[in-house]
Protein backbone atom coordinates (compact mmCIF):
# COMPACT_ATOMS: atom_id res chain seq x y z
CA UNK A 1 0.00 0.00 0.00
CA UNK A 2 0.85 3.62 -0.93
CA UNK A 3 1.88 5.72 1.99
CA UNK A 4 -0.16 8.76 2.10
CA UNK A 5 2.59 12.10 1.41
CA UNK A 6 3.34 14.15 4.45
CA UNK A 7 2.57 17.43 3.33
CA UNK A 8 3.23 20.99 4.08
CA UNK A 9 0.52 23.87 3.54
CA UNK A 10 2.24 27.30 3.41
CA UNK A 11 0.21 31.21 4.19
CA UNK A 12 2.63 34.13 4.94
CA UNK A 13 0.06 36.47 5.55
CA UNK A 14 -2.15 37.50 8.19
CA UNK A 15 -4.74 35.72 10.72
CA UNK A 16 -7.78 36.41 7.38
CA UNK A 17 -5.93 35.03 5.21
CA UNK A 18 -4.85 31.80 7.10
CA UNK A 19 -8.73 31.55 7.53
CA UNK A 20 -9.17 31.57 4.21
CA UNK A 21 -6.90 28.29 3.34
CA UNK A 22 -9.04 26.41 6.11
CA UNK A 23 -10.94 24.36 3.00
CA UNK A 24 -7.56 23.89 1.11
CA UNK A 25 -5.88 22.71 4.49
CA UNK A 26 -8.56 20.31 5.24
CA UNK A 27 -8.43 18.84 1.09
CA UNK A 28 -4.66 18.21 2.51
CA UNK A 29 -5.17 16.51 5.73
CA UNK A 30 -7.98 14.14 4.05
CA UNK A 31 -4.95 13.07 1.36
CA UNK A 32 -2.21 13.05 4.04
CA UNK A 33 -0.29 11.20 6.62
CA UNK A 34 1.07 14.56 8.35
CA UNK A 35 0.27 17.64 7.52
CA UNK A 36 1.89 21.04 8.53
CA UNK A 37 1.56 24.85 7.89
CA UNK A 38 4.17 27.06 7.48
CA UNK A 39 2.43 30.70 8.79
CA UNK A 40 3.76 34.20 9.87
CA UNK A 41 3.62 35.36 13.00
CA UNK A 42 0.14 37.05 12.30
CA UNK A 43 -1.32 34.27 11.34
CA UNK A 44 -0.30 31.77 13.93
CA UNK A 45 -2.93 32.20 16.26
CA UNK A 46 -5.36 31.47 12.92
CA UNK A 47 -2.93 28.14 12.07
CA UNK A 48 -3.70 26.94 15.41
CA UNK A 49 -7.42 26.82 15.03
CA UNK A 50 -7.75 24.95 11.78
CA UNK A 51 -8.83 21.60 11.90
CA UNK A 52 -6.67 19.13 10.16
CA UNK A 53 -3.02 20.82 11.43
CA UNK A 54 -0.72 18.67 12.95
CA UNK A 55 1.91 21.11 13.54
CA UNK A 56 1.92 25.34 13.03
CA UNK A 57 5.59 26.44 11.72
CA UNK A 58 5.92 30.19 11.92
CA UNK A 59 8.70 32.59 9.92
CA UNK A 60 8.50 35.95 9.86
CA UNK A 61 9.26 36.24 5.94
CA UNK A 62 11.12 39.14 4.02
CA UNK A 63 8.65 39.29 1.09
CA UNK A 64 5.20 39.35 2.45
CA UNK A 65 3.43 41.36 5.58
CA UNK A 66 2.87 45.20 6.52
CA UNK A 67 6.60 45.72 8.43
CA UNK A 68 8.19 43.00 6.56
CA UNK A 69 12.07 42.22 8.37
CA UNK A 70 15.47 42.52 6.54
CA UNK A 71 16.48 38.91 6.07
CA UNK A 72 18.83 36.92 6.77
CA UNK A 73 20.78 33.55 6.70
CA UNK A 74 20.72 32.45 10.40
CA UNK A 75 16.56 32.80 9.78
CA UNK A 76 16.38 30.75 6.68
CA UNK A 77 18.69 28.38 8.22
CA UNK A 78 16.59 27.49 10.89
CA UNK A 79 13.34 27.17 8.56
CA UNK A 80 15.58 25.20 5.89
CA UNK A 81 16.49 22.80 9.09
CA UNK A 82 12.70 22.78 10.43
CA UNK A 83 11.41 22.04 7.20
CA UNK A 84 14.00 19.47 6.23
CA UNK A 85 13.73 17.47 9.81
CA UNK A 86 9.71 16.85 8.79
CA UNK A 87 10.50 14.76 5.65
CA UNK A 88 7.75 16.46 3.94
CA UNK A 89 6.67 14.63 0.40
CA UNK A 90 4.45 17.63 -0.64
CA UNK A 91 3.79 21.55 -0.58
CA UNK A 92 1.26 23.97 -1.77
CA UNK A 93 2.38 27.70 -1.71
CA UNK A 94 -0.81 29.42 -0.90
CA UNK A 95 -0.59 33.14 -1.84
CA UNK A 96 -3.13 36.36 -3.31
CA UNK A 97 -3.18 36.86 -6.42
CA UNK A 98 -1.07 39.79 -6.75
CA UNK A 99 1.70 37.86 -4.99
CA UNK A 100 4.73 35.61 -6.38
CA UNK A 101 5.34 32.09 -4.45
CA UNK A 102 8.84 31.40 -5.59
CA UNK A 103 10.51 33.25 -2.87
CA UNK A 104 8.93 30.41 -0.96
CA UNK A 105 9.47 27.52 -3.62
CA UNK A 106 12.82 28.61 -3.42
CA UNK A 107 13.23 27.70 -0.05
CA UNK A 108 10.92 24.58 0.10
CA UNK A 109 13.58 23.29 -2.80
CA UNK A 110 16.39 23.91 -0.49
CA UNK A 111 14.42 21.54 2.04
CA UNK A 112 14.73 19.27 0.12
CA UNK A 113 10.69 18.99 -0.56
CA UNK A 114 10.65 16.93 -3.61
CA UNK A 115 7.03 18.75 -5.32
CA UNK A 116 5.78 21.85 -4.74
CA UNK A 117 2.37 23.42 -6.66
CA UNK A 118 1.20 27.24 -6.59
CA UNK A 119 -0.55 29.61 -8.33
CA UNK A 120 2.15 31.49 -10.93
CA UNK A 121 2.39 33.36 -13.31
CA UNK A 122 6.09 34.34 -13.34
CA UNK A 123 8.34 31.61 -15.12
CA UNK A 124 9.51 28.93 -12.17
CA UNK A 125 12.46 26.86 -13.49
CA UNK A 126 12.44 23.55 -11.77
CA UNK A 127 10.99 25.29 -8.44
CA UNK A 128 7.37 24.04 -9.14
CA UNK A 129 5.93 20.90 -10.13
CA UNK A 130 2.89 21.89 -10.36
CA UNK A 131 2.72 25.79 -11.43
CA UNK A 132 -1.32 26.29 -11.58
CA UNK A 133 -3.24 29.03 -13.35
CA UNK A 134 -5.67 30.89 -11.17
CA UNK A 135 -9.22 31.21 -12.57
CA UNK A 136 -10.28 34.76 -12.98
CA UNK A 137 -11.44 36.79 -10.33
CA UNK A 138 -11.44 33.62 -7.87
CA UNK A 139 -12.04 34.33 -4.57
CA UNK A 140 -9.22 33.36 -2.23
CA UNK A 141 -10.70 30.58 -0.40
CA UNK A 142 -11.76 28.75 -3.44
CA UNK A 143 -8.71 29.59 -5.35
CA UNK A 144 -6.65 27.99 -2.57
CA UNK A 145 -9.32 24.86 -3.11
CA UNK A 146 -8.99 24.50 -6.73
CA UNK A 147 -4.74 24.12 -6.54
CA UNK A 148 -5.02 21.63 -3.83
CA UNK A 149 -7.58 19.67 -5.87
CA UNK A 150 -5.54 20.39 -9.00
CA UNK A 151 -2.39 18.76 -6.74
CA UNK A 152 -3.97 15.70 -5.89
CA UNK A 153 -6.12 16.52 -2.88
CA UNK A 154 -9.70 17.32 -3.37
CA UNK A 155 -12.62 17.31 -0.33
CA UNK A 156 -13.67 14.77 1.50
CA UNK A 157 -17.24 13.59 0.97
CA UNK A 158 -19.40 15.41 3.03
CA UNK A 159 -17.27 18.73 3.16
CA UNK A 160 -19.10 21.72 1.75
CA UNK A 161 -15.69 23.84 1.36
CA UNK A 162 -16.58 26.89 4.16
CA UNK A 163 -14.76 28.19 6.77
CA UNK A 164 -13.93 26.28 9.77
CA UNK A 165 -12.37 26.67 12.76
CA UNK A 166 -12.54 23.92 16.28
CA UNK A 167 -15.15 24.42 18.48
CA UNK A 168 -15.43 27.95 20.01
CA UNK A 169 -15.35 28.09 23.48
CA UNK A 170 -18.59 29.24 25.06
CA UNK A 171 -18.24 32.98 25.81
CA UNK A 172 -21.44 33.79 27.48
CA UNK A 173 -19.62 34.59 30.50
CA UNK A 174 -17.98 37.63 28.72
CA UNK A 175 -21.19 38.83 26.59
CA UNK A 176 -24.14 37.74 28.64
CA UNK A 177 -26.98 35.50 27.92
CA UNK A 178 -29.47 37.59 25.92
CA UNK A 179 -28.64 38.09 21.95
CA UNK A 180 -26.55 40.08 20.80
CA UNK A 181 -24.90 41.87 17.46
CA UNK A 182 -21.15 42.74 17.39
CA UNK A 183 -19.54 45.40 16.08
CA UNK A 184 -15.67 44.89 15.36
CA UNK A 185 -14.46 48.36 14.61
CA UNK A 186 -10.82 48.23 13.59
CA UNK A 187 -8.74 46.63 10.91
CA UNK A 188 -4.40 46.18 10.55
CA UNK A 189 -4.99 48.17 7.82
CA UNK A 190 -7.04 51.80 7.88
CA UNK A 191 -8.01 51.84 4.72
CA UNK A 192 -10.61 49.12 5.73
CA UNK A 193 -11.59 50.33 8.94
CA UNK A 194 -14.82 52.98 9.59
CA UNK A 195 -13.63 56.23 11.41
CA UNK A 196 -14.24 55.75 14.96
CA UNK A 197 -16.54 58.60 15.18
CA UNK A 198 -19.03 56.81 12.28
CA UNK A 199 -18.57 53.22 13.82
CA UNK A 200 -20.01 55.24 17.28
CA UNK A 201 -22.54 56.89 15.41
CA UNK A 202 -23.69 53.50 13.76
CA UNK A 203 -23.61 51.67 17.29
CA UNK A 204 -26.10 54.40 18.65
CA UNK A 205 -28.33 53.63 15.95
CA UNK A 206 -28.40 49.80 16.42
CA UNK A 207 -28.96 50.31 20.21
CA UNK A 208 -31.81 52.84 19.72
CA UNK A 209 -33.54 49.66 16.90
CA UNK A 210 -33.40 47.80 20.05
CA UNK A 211 -30.12 45.69 19.18
CA UNK A 212 -27.86 44.74 22.06
CA UNK A 213 -24.60 45.27 20.57
CA UNK A 214 -21.17 44.20 21.90
CA UNK A 215 -18.08 45.78 20.69
CA UNK A 216 -14.93 43.90 19.99
CA UNK A 217 -11.05 44.44 19.58
CA UNK A 218 -7.62 43.59 21.00
CA UNK A 219 -5.78 44.82 23.76
CA UNK A 220 -4.33 48.15 21.60
CA UNK A 221 -7.54 48.95 20.53
CA UNK A 222 -9.18 49.56 23.84
CA UNK A 223 -9.45 53.40 23.43
CA UNK A 224 -11.18 52.86 19.81
CA UNK A 225 -13.28 50.03 21.06
CA UNK A 226 -14.16 52.25 24.40
CA UNK A 227 -14.99 55.09 22.06
CA UNK A 228 -17.35 53.26 19.81
CA UNK A 229 -19.09 51.64 22.47
CA UNK A 230 -19.90 54.82 24.46
CA UNK A 231 -22.74 54.80 26.64
CA UNK A 232 -25.12 52.46 24.15
CA UNK A 233 -22.85 49.24 23.71
CA UNK A 234 -21.25 46.18 26.11
CA UNK A 235 -17.23 47.26 25.40
CA UNK A 236 -15.19 43.69 25.03
CA UNK A 237 -11.81 45.14 23.88
CA UNK A 238 -8.62 43.48 24.86
CA UNK A 239 -11.11 41.20 27.04
CA UNK A 240 -10.91 38.01 24.59
CA UNK A 241 -7.90 36.16 25.44
CA UNK A 242 -6.57 35.41 21.95
CA UNK A 243 -8.30 34.25 18.50
CA UNK A 244 -10.41 31.38 20.31
CA UNK A 245 -12.44 33.12 22.60
CA UNK A 246 -12.88 35.97 19.72
CA UNK A 247 -14.46 33.32 17.92
CA UNK A 248 -16.59 32.30 20.90
CA UNK A 249 -18.08 35.83 20.87
CA UNK A 250 -18.99 35.82 17.28
CA UNK A 251 -20.26 32.44 17.08
CA UNK A 252 -22.76 33.67 20.03
CA UNK A 253 -23.86 36.76 17.64
CA UNK A 254 -26.69 37.13 15.81
CA UNK A 255 -25.08 39.03 12.79
CA UNK A 256 -21.57 40.40 13.15
CA UNK A 257 -20.96 44.09 11.35
CA UNK A 258 -17.06 44.69 10.51
CA UNK A 259 -14.83 45.63 8.11
CA UNK A 260 -13.06 43.67 5.25
CA UNK A 261 -10.95 42.06 7.83
CA UNK A 262 -9.46 38.96 9.96
CA UNK A 263 -12.40 38.76 12.20
CA UNK A 264 -15.27 39.01 8.91
CA UNK A 265 -13.84 35.96 8.17
CA UNK A 266 -13.64 34.55 11.80
CA UNK A 267 -16.93 35.28 11.65
CA UNK A 268 -17.67 32.99 8.76
CA UNK A 269 -15.68 30.18 10.38
CA UNK A 270 -17.78 29.94 12.84
CA UNK A 271 -21.52 30.60 10.84
CA UNK A 272 -22.47 33.66 11.66
CA UNK A 273 -23.93 35.92 9.15
CA UNK A 274 -21.74 38.98 8.44
CA UNK A 275 -22.31 42.97 7.32
CA UNK A 276 -19.03 43.63 5.39
CA UNK A 277 -17.77 47.75 5.53
CA UNK A 278 -16.10 46.62 2.59
CA UNK A 279 -13.26 48.70 1.22
CA UNK A 280 -12.79 48.44 -2.53
CA UNK A 281 -8.64 48.41 -2.18
CA UNK A 282 -8.74 44.99 -2.73
CA UNK A 283 -11.29 43.31 -4.77
CA UNK A 284 -14.90 42.20 -3.52
CA UNK A 285 -15.04 39.14 -5.32
CA UNK A 286 -11.87 37.75 -3.71
CA UNK A 287 -11.99 38.79 -0.79
CA UNK A 288 -15.79 39.28 0.50
CA UNK A 289 -17.29 37.38 3.28
CA UNK A 290 -16.87 33.31 2.40
CA UNK A 291 -19.89 30.14 3.11
CA UNK A 292 -22.38 32.12 5.12
CA UNK A 293 -24.90 35.03 4.43
CA UNK A 294 -23.63 39.08 3.77
CA UNK A 295 -24.20 41.79 3.13
CA UNK A 296 -21.61 44.21 1.12
CA UNK A 297 -21.55 48.14 2.41
CA UNK A 298 -19.60 50.78 1.61
CA UNK A 299 -19.21 51.97 -2.45
CA UNK A 300 -17.30 49.74 -4.64
CA UNK A 301 -16.81 52.15 -7.54
CA UNK A 302 -15.22 54.82 -5.28
CA UNK A 303 -11.83 56.54 -6.34
CA UNK A 304 -9.38 54.42 -4.68
CA UNK A 305 -11.00 50.70 -5.87
CA UNK A 306 -7.71 48.18 -6.60
CA UNK A 307 -5.09 50.08 -5.07
CA UNK A 308 -4.52 48.20 -2.37
CA UNK A 309 -4.19 51.61 -0.64
CA UNK A 310 -3.22 50.30 3.49
CA UNK A 311 -4.07 54.75 4.25
CA UNK A 312 -7.43 55.92 2.73
CA UNK A 313 -5.72 58.03 -0.35
CA UNK A 314 -8.72 60.03 -0.58
CA UNK A 315 -9.92 62.74 2.09
CA UNK A 316 -13.12 61.80 4.34
CA UNK A 317 -12.35 58.06 3.24
CA UNK A 318 -15.91 58.17 1.58
CA UNK A 319 -15.75 54.67 0.25
CA UNK A 320 -17.04 53.73 4.19
CA UNK A 321 -17.76 56.35 5.87
CA UNK A 322 -20.50 57.52 3.69
CA UNK A 323 -22.49 54.15 4.87
CA UNK A 324 -25.42 55.58 6.17
CA UNK A 325 -27.58 54.60 9.67
CA UNK A 326 -29.85 53.41 8.36
CA UNK A 327 -28.03 51.14 4.94
CA UNK A 328 -26.25 49.68 8.25
CA UNK A 329 -30.02 48.71 10.32
CA UNK A 330 -30.92 47.67 6.72
CA UNK A 331 -28.23 45.10 6.10
CA UNK A 332 -28.11 43.86 9.91
CA UNK A 333 -31.92 43.18 9.67
CA UNK A 334 -31.94 41.60 6.14
CA UNK A 335 -29.38 38.94 7.77
CA UNK A 336 -31.56 38.65 10.62
CA UNK A 337 -34.68 37.95 8.61
CA UNK A 338 -33.10 35.27 6.47
CA UNK A 339 -33.55 37.72 3.06
CA UNK A 340 -29.83 37.77 2.07
CA UNK A 341 -28.65 34.22 0.50
CA UNK A 342 -26.00 32.11 1.36
CA UNK A 343 -22.73 32.83 -0.26
CA UNK A 344 -21.38 29.69 -2.40
CA UNK A 345 -18.09 29.44 -4.19
CA UNK A 346 -18.98 31.11 -7.85
CA UNK A 347 -22.09 33.17 -6.88
CA UNK A 348 -21.86 36.08 -4.10
CA UNK A 349 -25.06 37.00 -2.34
CA UNK A 350 -24.30 40.88 -1.52
CA UNK A 351 -27.18 43.02 -1.54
Amino acid sequence: MTRAPRTLVTRLDSAGDVLLTGPAVRAVAAGSSYTALLCGPQGAAAAALLPGVDRVLVHEAAWVGLDPPRTSREECDLLLDALAGDRFDRALVLVSYHQSPLPTALLLAMAGIPEVAADCVDYPGSLLTLRHRRRPGRHEAQAALDLARDFGFPLPPGDDGGLRVLDPPDTTGLTGPDPYLVVHPGAAVPARAWSPRRAAEAVAALHRAGHRVVVTGGAAERPLTAEVAGRHALDLGGATRGLGELAGVLAGARAVVTGNTGPAHLACAVGTPVACLFAPVVPPERWRPYGVPYVLLGHQDAACAGTRARVCPVAGHPCLDSVRDEDVLAAVDSLLAGRADRSTADEGAAL
